[in-house]
């Protein structure tokens, strides 16, 4: 491995989101609306971000990053870039119109993260790099960010192009993404201070059964 290569506190680096698609709602949400719910907004609504949420995740994230760090994974210019150039990457949980959960994503095309993954992306890549996930301080401890990412990750097999899934994350989290699927790869070559991050995998292509039996 090459040696650890030194970053600012300013890109994204932590982890504490498509268009609409029929299985990101859940079966229950999928009855006919009771006479008193019409004209009001769903109850929970499973949904890719946009531009125009920049501002909504942003807080979420500095909320969520900065009395922990100083910093938050992604500046809001940053949101906004991912959010322009790779909307379908995103997933964002709505519960009566509001943000309470969401994860953005980008396509990386080497085996390994490097410096150049925390702000780019590379549209003729296979691999999804899980910038962020993170969670509106009044929903924590709810489950809710497991839930939000094994939706992600169901959506990630309907993606013919996609063949895994990549992060980092601090040590203490990784038995968090262990239980989501995600398998360690080994320490990451980038540090953000004195913090140290390991990185991991999930084998989106691995999946080929699922995929066939899931409708996509």
């Amino acid at each position: 491995m090459s040696s650890k290569r030194k970053v600012p506190f300013s890109g994204s680096w932590r982890m504490p989101a498509l268009g609409t698609v029929h299985f990101m709602k859940p079966l229950h949400m999928r009855s006919p609306v009771p006479q008193g719910r019409r004209h009001t907004l769903p109850a929970s609504e499973f949904r890719s971000l946009s531009p125009e949420d920049a501002i909504s995740v942003f807080e979420i994230e500095r909320e969520a990053f900065i009395s922990v760090s100083g910093e938050c994974p992604l500046h809001l210019d940053e949101v906004r870039h991912f959010l322009t150039l790779c909307p379908e990457l995103s997933l964002g949980w709505f519960e009566e119109g509001r943000l309470v959960a969401f994860i953005i994503g980008s396509l990386w095309d080497q085996e390994r993260l490097s410096l150049d993954a925390l702000t780019l992306h590379r549209p003729h890549g296979s691999t999804v790099h899980v910038h962020v996930l993170a969670v509106h301080r009044t929903f924590r401890q709810q489950g809710k960010g497991s839930i939000l990412m094994w939706r992600y990750l169901q959506y990630l097999r309907c993606l013919p192009y996609v063949r895994r899934a990549v992060l980092m994350c601090e040590d203490f989290l990784v038995p968090f993404y262990q239980r989501s699927g995600f398998h360690v790869l080994g320490p990451s070559e980038i540090t953000v201070g004195p913090l140290t991050f390991t990185e991991m995998f999930y084998p989106v292509r691995g999946h080929a059964f699922m995929r066939r039996n899931s409708g996509c």
